[in-house]
């Protein structure tokens, strides 16, 4: 059990020194870089949607629809994970990106940002944190080996269940109460644990979510219809599919490597365990972005300072790393690549 572990792993003083001493280290990283925000995210959305479009035009199943798909989900899907980034603004900061990476991203994809806000949050509170609070946790080690194989399944269903829920179910929820309720509570929150219920207190009363599952469904409306007047081809609903499945899928197995997922549910764990549980996968500077952008390989760097920004995670980690070395507890969270993470996972689930 991970909380019985950490009281070994963690005496109180040792607890006290690693967070202290490490946030010393990396106190002068705080301050995000507006164009560093702005270059990567509007480069990588404009090579994705540019790709897309390549794709449409080229022979069906050719070798360059392939290639130009593959580049497309690549770079669409770095340029989505930058909602991970917006989830940890500042209130009243970032505004304009905020609404151009809904616009250029979050809607046209069926995933604006509202689906992740206060839900990322949580997963960083230090009692919600691995509990069934938290909707971007679920205990795989502790569990069947099949549920890890569900996991990256269900993300082929996932861009399907969203279209639908914004262009259909949301408009007829402001006719049913019972529906908006359960809409709200269950298909509003991009999480692991199937069973999650987004709490009221973080949707009730939201105008600007309303805003964004208007456009939404909006966007939708005026695809299908773009499709059905022939002003597109309807080969781009298949390849809208195609591309936001393989998003789904590359993060969810992301997700597996993120953590160890050795907590019970409803145990709490300390701030310093939560970085225990996660990991870090270093790797290769230009391979392994691709499939853990924005910062995301350096997970548990992340989850002992959340306000770090994803430009300087690397920075942040070779400093603690060089401060207290590859044996150290920090030491402890860095996983060799994503294979051995996944397989370390896997032999610790249940057959």
């Amino acid at each position: 059990m991970l909380t019985e572990q950490a009281n070994e792993n963690f005496p109180q003083g040792q607890e006290d020194f690693l967070v202290s001493r490490a946030r010393e280290l990396v106190k002068d990283l705080f301050r995000p870089n507006p164009l560093i925000y702005w270059s990567d995210f509007l480069f990588s959305a404009f090579l994705g949607w540019g790709a897309f479009v390549l794709a449409l035009t080229a022979p069906a199943f050719s070798i360059q629809q392939i290639l130009c798909v593959s580049v497309s989900c690549l770079a669409l899907y770095r340029a989505v994970l930058f909602t991970h980034e917006i989830a940890h603004f500042k209130k009243g900061t970032f505004k304009v990106f905020r609404w151009v990476w809904n616009l250029l991203c979050g809607i046209p994809l069926m995933v604006p940002v509202f689906l992740y806000q206060s839900v990322h949050f949580d997963h960083h509170k230090q009692n919600f944190y691995g509990t069934r609070k938290d909707g971007e946790y679920f205990p795989f080690a502790l569990k069947r080996r099949r549920l890890i194989v569900i996991h990256v399944l269900f993300s082929f269903l996932v861009p399907i269940l969203f279209l639908v829920r914004f262009s259909v179910l949301a408009p007829l929820s402001l006719i049913d109460k019972r529906m908006r309720t359960f809409l709200m509570a269950r298909m509003s929150a991009l999480n692991i644990d199937l069973d999650y219920q987004r709490p009221e207190s973080s949707w009730k009363d939201e105008k600007g979510w309303k805003i964004q599952e208007f456009l939404a469904g909006l966007f939708a409306w005026i695809f299908f219809g773009a499709i059905a007047a022939k002003i597109i081809p309807a080969a781009a609903l298949f390849l809208w599919y195609c591309v936001s499945a393989l998003i789904f899928m590359v993060n969810s197995i992301r997700t597996l490597a993120a953590h160890r997922y050795q907590n019970p549910e409803g145990n709490v764990v300390s701030h310093s365990n939560q970085m225990l549980d996660s990991v870090n996968i270093p790797g290769n500077r230009w391979t392994t972005p691709l499939w853990a952008p924005v910062g995301l390989r350096f997970h548990a760097t992340h989850h002992l300072f959340p306000d770090l920004p994803y430009h300087v995670l690397g920075e942040a980690h070779r400093r603690l790393i060089q401060d207290q070395g590859k044996n150290s507890l920090y030491g402890q969270t860095v996983c060799s690549g994503l294979l051995p993470a996944l397989t370390r996972l896997w032999n610790h689930a249940k057959g």
